[in-house]
């Protein structure tokens, strides 16, 4: 059971597991997920906005640049194996919804599902894109995350809805 909460109540855990075995963007029809370790919460525009970051060679890549949203679900250490298998496997070789056992729900604000499993999920409606440009890039981070040239675009979600699982809310 989820209830709607404030997009920032539950910023700590959301960046915890973001910083500890990531959290899963879902996008695409079929959804996709894929594990990300980067992405930032914040405000932009006077709308609460969640960044993903994605490069072109992702599987993801290719759903996202179709997609008008995405959701981001926040899962508990227990699905640390399946975190692991969404961010070394591809979408394309495989059904990673079905291989992790997930079992997809219906969004209230979009229409790209969540994964029911989740912990915490963020429904997110693409306001904005925009590749990491090189130039304007400090060299050593192009240096150190660039080395194959495939920048990451940039994708910004206004978060339409935050939900929490009931149990760890209490």
């Amino acid at each position: 059971m989820n209830k709607a909460v404030g997009p920032f109540d539950v910023y700590h855990e959301t960046i915890a597991q973001l910083a500890g075995n990531g959290i899963i963007l879902l996008a695409g029809n079929p959804p996709n997920p894929m594990t990300i370790g980067w992405g930032t919460l914040g405000e932009i525009w006077h709308m609460p906005i969640f960044t993903v970051l994605v490069r072109p060679t992702r599987h993801t890549f290719g759903l996202m640049e179709q997609a008008k949203d995405f959701t981001v679900c926040v899962l508990s250490d227990r699905h640390k194996k399946h975190l692991a298998l969404c961010g070394t496997k591809s979408g394309r070789d495989m059904d990673k919804i079905k291989v992790c056992g997930f079992t997809l729900a219906k969004s209230t604000h979009i229409l790209t599902p969540y994964i029911a499993e989740s912990i915490i999920h963020y429904e997110c409606r693409i306001v904005h894109k925009h590749r990491l440009d090189p130039a304007s890039l400090d060299p050593a981070i192009d240096t150190k995350y660039y080395q194959a040239k495939d920048w990451h675009m940039v994708y910004y979600g206004e978060i339409l809805g935050t939900f929490v699982d009931c149990e760890i809310a209490r």
